[in-house]
């Protein structure tokens, strides 16, 4: 009835923290009722548009505008811990590299992975990040139901999982630095 159910678990202010920091890559992150079946979704968004990015508030708000390259859609009806969730399995997609890179330098270009492949990983990533924060979400379930139903696991990238983790997890701690458009 309700895939996304996160069991327990709180979430202070991680949620807008990263959805500020997601800016600075290019992503606008919105909201919409997407009905009991559908968390959310990031794919690339129309190219010529811009957005604002906060680089700092004191003494006087100062923001740049950076390119608009993604959108990523959250439901609207879920609770906070739920939408961080869905937040972190679709920004492990992008830092994973599922759907390209702007920049070499960001995160790597791994478009052409298998659908399974990809959903391993960001379930992963989404795992460890509600792990640390104790939140309990379904990402657990669907890895172990995963490796039951498989002989073999795939070979997921360890190292662009914690990397991409560890990326979103600052996102919900500090406030980043605007990307350089030359790194």
């Amino acid at each position: 009835m309700n895939p996304f159910e996160v069991r327990h678990g709180q979430i202070r202010g991680e949620l807008s923290r990263t959805i500020e920091n997601a800016k600075r890559d290019g992503i606008l992150v919105a909201e919409r009722d997407g009905g009991s079946q559908s968390a959310g979704r990031i794919q690339c968004a129309e190219p010529g548009k811009t957005m604002a990015f906060l680089v700092k508030d004191n003494p006087e708000p100062e923001f740049i505008h950076v390119p608009r390259r993604y959108d990523l859609l959250l439901n609207s009806k879920h609770s906070a811990p739920e939408k961080y969730a869905t937040l972190a399995h679709e920004l492990g997609h992008l830092y994973c590299g599922h759907l390209g890179t702007p920049k070499d330098r960001w995160w790597p270009d791994r478009r052409g992975l298998s659908d399974e492949l990809c959903e391993l990983e960001a379930e992963s990533v989404c795992y460890l990040l509600c792990k640390r924060l104790d939140i309990d979400n379904p990402s657990a379930e669907y890895l172990s139901d995963y490796v039951k139903a498989h002989a073999q696991t795939p070979k997921i990238s360890l190292e662009v999982v914690i990397k991409s983790a560890g990326l979103i997890e600052q996102m919900g701690r500090d406030r980043l630095k605007p990307r350089r458009e030359t790194e």
